[in-house]
């Protein structure tokens, strides 16, 4: 296991370069993202001085990231217990039938709740997990046993609730300049 991760980051822009043929990330682009990812709301002034490139060529590379969907939004990140969410939990689905048509019935009732912070299609034992935050087990009660459990998609959910929270909100890696 010889090779590094910024080797192997730049193999895989490569390959996505070749697999779409109109987008190559080059080493200020990486840096560009690693600092985008610790602070979105830094001016092109500030990331110059952190990757070594003049203000402008920053606006213009970080416009081509945009504009090829490298970067999908700037955010905030929110702190959901300073704001009364202290409950995380993480909901196992699984599906009473395997349709397109209770595919799309589950899809629209996950986009249709706010609680529900991400959900994803699994493999294994679940069909789904779904990541929710809500301000008490009250709460947590009210989403499964009057909203989940009762919506015809659904035949059986497993909770397990977030004793603590040891990394969270982590930037996607990105290669470490030599």
């Amino acid at each position: 296991m010889g090779r590094d991760f910024f080797s192997f980051c730049m193999d895989r822009a490569v390959y996505t370069k070749r697999m779409h043929d109109s987008f190559n990330l080059d080493s200020f682009d990486w840096k560009l993202l690693a600092a985008l990812q610790e602070n979105a709301a830094a001016t092109n002034a500030e990331l110059s001085d952190r990757i070594g490139l003049s203000a402008s060529q920053v606006s213009r590379r970080r416009q081509a990231l945009e504009d090829e969907g490298v970067i999908r939004r700037y955010r905030a990140l929110l702190d959901r217990e300073r704001l009364g969410l202290s409950v995380l939990v993480f909901v196992h689905v699984t599906m009473a039938t395997h349709s397109p048509d209770n595919a799309t019935r589950f899809r629209e009732l996950v986009l249709d709740r706010p609680e529900i912070l991400e959900a994803y299609a699994l493999t294994g034992d679940s069909d789904y997990v779904l990541k929710v935050v809500v301000a008490s087990l009250k709460e947590l009660a009210d989403l499964i046993n009057e909203v989940l459990l009762p919506h015809q998609s659904i035949d059986r959910l497993r909770s397990e609730v977030v004793l603590d929270v040891l990394k969270e909100d982590a930037g996607l890696p990105t290669p470490r300049p030599d």
